[in-house]
């Protein structure tokens, strides 16, 4: 290692370290630096040796006994020659918060042990310069140009009555302002202002002049390369006899490096350094800005503490350098889990609706704003659990976590974020005893309808091994004929505990949790399968329609898979009808036309169920190859008695007629409503009128010998309603 001048100043350096090998490193790089070096073997002992010995660097260990370096720092400060000596830290702590402290209590800088020589060489070499140029500064007016030039200080005077502005050589270098673009006026002085930042610049120089008062402010010069720079500049105003300012006496200077060095330490002191998220002091500090915002706006807020279950192992297994790898990739999915339209913090974006946030060790935060509903936060737990569910990798291996969530609301929960931190600590100790890989409410009346909520989806989840679903079988019979031309399939969910349990409860909660695709194709395929079977007993072909829910359409082998069902069944494909909501073709019009167009190739029919609740265009049915429209029973309930249900039942069959497609009303359960479908040209009804959803056994029967229509003439006398086996 090459020797510097600092010889020549016969520098010495006191090295305060409990660790005999790390004195012996040390003093040999800061030798070899031809400085002498003295040791201590503690702070209580090294603050002695710094009174005596009065060194020109110090470089003292964090964790010592009798007294630490923090504590050893502290007190050297207030020692009368340990004012201005550097200090540098030796730790092996490399965390924020001993970063921060070690600044705190007067340290000048901070390495992390093991050390690297040629680093820990440049950072003693630097430290001590640093040193030198601030005593030169304290101790000589003379070398006041020199510190201008180091610091990229300059100086400047303007002359408000001539508008004229003198600048020192500094100051040109400082602003890029070259003799051939300066003419000495104020205009000039501000050319290289960046654009943005002008108006706002004049504003304040104004707003001084005006109050007679010195001004500091920051802004941006741009360089002939397009580079910018950050300026502070500071000035004062002097006044004539009369009160008028007449002069302004200003420095600016380039302040670029030390707002790079500030925004690094802000990352230290506000960002995890592992996963890039903001830790716990970022997050408590906008936790207090959501509840200062919640209490004006009279806003819930919601704070999800997730634990990663037994992550221990994962160290105990791999070591911290493969829990460091879960970690982050538990990150990743966190911030891909919550839904981008609750615009999730990074790193470079203002705080939103949602923040996520590493609080240390296994533990992760998430901040929810603007809660509509109680529910809100339960969904957003169980889309976190769900993004902990596929297998995480180290070095090609396979590990499965799970997550435990605690949630706590304010205000219900508490109105600080140390209250709402340690309430949802402990919901989370309880999903923890729960059995983990859940969420638990700290209030209890909502955590008992999250807990229900949450038993059912475990229920669901186990239904379809456990062979608790059935399908009930509806008849769809052609009005005029009078003759069962389809039937519809309904999933019913029998429980052993629970007993029947509605589909309006369950479904939603399916679709939740993404078991819709998994249950609807059970129910596709059992369908089929039964369709098949009635068939083999000789009973009549007819459509078997099936309901595809939004998750099912959206699979990319849904031809594939339903090609799969019809070969395995060897049911003709025009006998399944597919049944789809307004809401799911109406998504994407262009993606759902070509998947239409692809399972029409396969000879099945379509219907869109529903018709009437939703949004659905005339101009798009006619690009869409549907077969049926199902007019919706809550325009089929009060047909007869209300105008406007009447009116609108009437113009969807219209329109049917027109676009050469089948109509069906559901929920037909009176003559009355049958009458006025019959009449307005109506192809086929469903409802209580003709039989409600029956199991697959109890339909044989009404498929062999329909009961006769209840209108007097409403059949040919010509047909007849036995069916022959």
């Amino acid at each position: 290692m090459m020797q510097t001048d600092l010889s020549s100043a016969l520098s010495l350096a006191l090295v305060i370290d409990d660790s005999h090998t790390q004195r012996l490193l040390a003093r040999e790089v800061l030798e070899q630096l031809g400085l002498f070096v003295e040791e201590a073997e503690n702070g209580a002992a090294g603050l002695e040796a710094f009174k005596r010995l009065q060194p020109d660097i110090v470089l003292m260990d964090v964790l010592m006994p009798e007294m630490d370096g923090f504590s050893a720092c502290a007190a050297l400060r207030k020692l009368p020659h340990g004012q201005h000596t550097p200090v540098l830290m030796l730790t092996a702590l490399n965390d924020t918060d001993s970063i921060a402290h070690a600044y705190d209590v007067g340290a000048t800088d901070f390495i992390v042990k093991p050390f690297n020589g040629l680093i820990l060489s440049h950072r003693v070499r630097y430290m001590l310069r640093a040193s030198q140029a601030a005593a030169a500064l304290r101790n000589s007016e003379a070398s006041l140009a020199r510190a201008q030039h180091i610091a990229r200080l300059g100086n400047w005077q303007r002359d408000i009555p001539a508008n004229t502005v003198g600048i020192s050589d500094e100051a040109h270098r400082t602003l890029d302002l070259p003799a051939e673009i300066f003419n000495g006026t104020y205009e000039d002085f501000r050319k290289t202002v960046h654009p943005e930042d002008k108006d706002r610049l004049e504003q304040l120089v104004q707003a001084a002049l005006a109050e007679h008062q010195p001004y500091c402010t920051d802004y941006r010069i741009v360089l002939p390369d397009n580079s910018q720079r950050i300026i502070q500049e500071q000035a004062e105003i002097t006044c004539g006899a009369d009160g008028t300012p007449v002069q302004v006496i200003g420095t600016v200077q380039d302040i670029t490096d030390r707002k790079r060095t500030e925004e690094q330490l802000r990352t230290l002191a506000h960002y995890d350094g592992l996963t890039n998220l903001p830790n716990r002091r970022l997050f408590q500090d906008r936790l207090d800005q959501a509840l200062r915002v919640g209490r004006r706006q009279q806003k819930v807020l919601a704070v999800l503490l997730l634990n990663i279950d037994r992550l221990k192992r994962v160290n105990d297994t791999f070591g911290h350098t493969g829990g460091d790898l879960i970690l982050q990739s538990v990150s990743e999915r966190l911030l891909t889990c919550v839904r981008q339209s609750d615009s999730v913090a990074r790193r470079d974006e203002e705080a939103g609706a949602v923040t996520v946030s590493r609080l240390g060790g296994d533990e992760f935060t998430i901040l929810l704003t603007n809660i509509d509903s109680p529910q809100a936060p339960a969904k957003v737990a169980r889309r976190v659990l769900a993004a902990l569910t596929p297998p995480f990798f180290i070095n090609d291996q396979e590990m499965f976590l799970t997550g435990s969530i605690g949630i706590s609301l304010s205000p219900s929960d508490g109105n600080d974020a140390n209250s709402l931190l340690k309430n949802a600590g402990t919901a989370m100790g309880h999903a923890k005893k729960q059995g983990l890989n859940t969420y638990q409410f700290y209030a209890q009346d909502m955590n008992a309808t999250a807990m229900q909520r949450l038993a059912l989806e475990n229920n669901l989840r186990k239904a379809l091994g456990r062979n608790e679903f059935a399908l009930h079988y509806q008849p769809q019979v052609d009005i005029r004929r009078w003759e069962i031309v389809g039937v519809e399939a309904l999933i019913r969910w029998h429980h052993p505990d629970l007993g029947m349990v509605p589909p309006a409860q369950f479904i939603p909660l399916a679709e939740e949790a993404g078991l819709i695709a998994s249950i609807g194709e059970w129910a596709l395929r059992t369908a089929c399968t039964q369709h098949k079977t009635w068939l083999a007993a000789g009973l009549p072909p007819i459509r078997m329609a099936v309901n595809l829910s939004s998750l099912q359409f959206d699979q990319p082998d849904l031809c594939g898979t339903i090609t799969q069902i019809l070969r395995n069944t060897a049911i003709p494909p025009r006998h399944l009808d597919l049944e789809l909501t307004e809401g799911v073709i109406m998504r994407n019009a262009a993606s759902t036309i070509k998947t239409l167009q692809q399972l029409k190739q396969l000879g099945i029919t379509l219907s869109i169920d529903d018709f009437g609740t939703g949004y659905s265009s005339l101009s798009y049915l006619k690009r869409f190859p549907l077969d049926t429209l199902k007019i919706d029973r809550a325009f089929i309930r009060d047909v007869t008695s209300n105008p406007d249900d009447a009116a609108i039942t009437t113009a969807i069959i219209a329109m049917a007629r027109s676009l050469n497609l089948r109509v069906l009303a559901e929920g037909v359960e009176t003559e009355s409503q049958m009458t006025f479908l019959r009449e307005q040209g109506c192809d086929e009804l469903q409802g209580y009128l003709v039989s409600k959803p029956l199991p697959a056994e109890e339909l044989v029967q009404l498929l062999r010998v329909l009961p006769p229509c209840p209108i007097q003439g409403g059949v040919a006398a010509s047909l007849s309603n036995e069916r022959k086996p």
